[in-house]
């Protein structure tokens, strides 16, 4: 849990706009921390250069210090002071930036981001959001911002400034409310070394980025993606993203007890006991389900149940990225 001389600030919340924007920044001006939204999730924002506001992120969400952060920038020409671009992460760039893609990238010569905030690592993961909130704050800042999703540690992301507000209020300074998220999970993460590695799969397809790099993405070789391994780029914890309540996968019946999350026409064997089912998208639509994920896995967490049962969800497009949040989830509470 996030240490206890962080609890007791006075956290303010204001509607997006010139005023939020320009409290933000002088929020994270002054090292303090500000939730506000990119399309995919809320992220909680913290001077990149701050090692002093860095440590005070980690501390409020109870993240271990070993876990990279994300750097994020307004535009290509403040990305280029962080990290080496090469051609094939210049051509990433140019597609997919603003966007949810991640580039882990060696660091740019004099690169001004905090060492704690890449985990000693000599690459910076980095990318630039396509949320107009978001691209207003950093351009005012004018620096880069760290910002993981803006919750507890280990809690599912958040998608509203309620969710920030749920567990964060008393431990940051601002938070910026731009209303519910468009892509509703994090942003991929692409290692851009000899080999190109699928680091995490995000709100950016894997199909997309290989038709534009002409080449399949490579996997986490397994010794560097276990629970021990400290992270080659955020994200990558192996139980990460978990509710409180259990959840169970692949479910084609629901236990006495259980709510469910179901994807797609219904029924499932016992859908009519469950004590709650939400359905992450009726007609099977993938980026509407995407989402829903973590608001409606929020929700089920609150109704006291034994367990999440989750239907299967097919493995492909952001499939692959859903499936990755929720084996998360599910890790050691299954």
């Amino acid at each position: 849990m996030p240490d206890p001389v962080n609890v007791g600030l006075k956290t303010q919340i204001l509607p997006a706009g010139e005023a939020a924007t320009a409290a933000a920044t002088r929020t994270l001006a002054g090292g303090g921390l500000v939730g506000f939204p990119t399309e995919t999730v809320y992220g909680l924002g913290a001077d990149a250069t701050n090692a002093q506001a860095v440590a005070r992120l980690y501390q409020a969400k109870g993240r271990p210090a070993f876990n990279p952060l994300i750097a994020h920038v307004g535009d290509l020409e403040a990305a280029c002071k962080i990290a080496r671009f090469d051609a094939l992460a210049g051509r990433l760039a140019e597609v997919f930036w603003p966007g949810p893609l991640t580039l882990v990238l060696p660091k740019a010569e004099g690169c001004p981001v905090a060492d704690l905030a890449t985990a000693g690592l000599d690459t910076v993961a980095i990318r630039i959001p396509a949320h107009p909130v978001a691209r207003d704050i950093l351009r005012a800042f004018g620096g880069p911002v760290v910002a993981p999703s803006a919750n507890l540690s280990g809690h599912v992301s958040p998608t509203t400034a309620a969710h920030v507000q749920s567990d964060l209020s008393g431990r940051i300074d601002l938070i910026v409310d731009g209303g519910r998220v468009e892509v509703g999970v994090e942003s991929t993460i692409v290692g851009c070394f000899e080999t190109p590695l699928l680091l995490r799969p995000g709100g950016l397809p894997r199909e997309a980025i290989e038709r534009v790099l002409g080449r399949a993405l490579a996997g986490v070789p397994e010794e560097a993606a276990g629970e021990a391994a400290a992270p080659l780029a955020p994200g990558m914890l192996a139980s990460h993203y978990a509710p409180r309540t259990p959840v169970r996968l692949e479910a084609t019946s629901v236990a006495p007890g259980e709510t469910l999350l179901a994807f797609g026409p219904l029924p499932v064997a016992g859908h009519e006991t469950a004590i709650t089912v939400m359905n992450l998208s009726e007609r099977g639509d993938l980026a509407e389900a995407a989402a829903n994920l973590f608001g409606y896995l929020r929700s089920l967490d609150g109704k006291g149940a034994r367990g999440i049962a989750v239907m299967p969800v097919p493995d492909h497009g952001l499939g692959e990225a859903i499936n990755d949040r929720l084996r998360r989830a599910a890790i050691g509470r299954s």
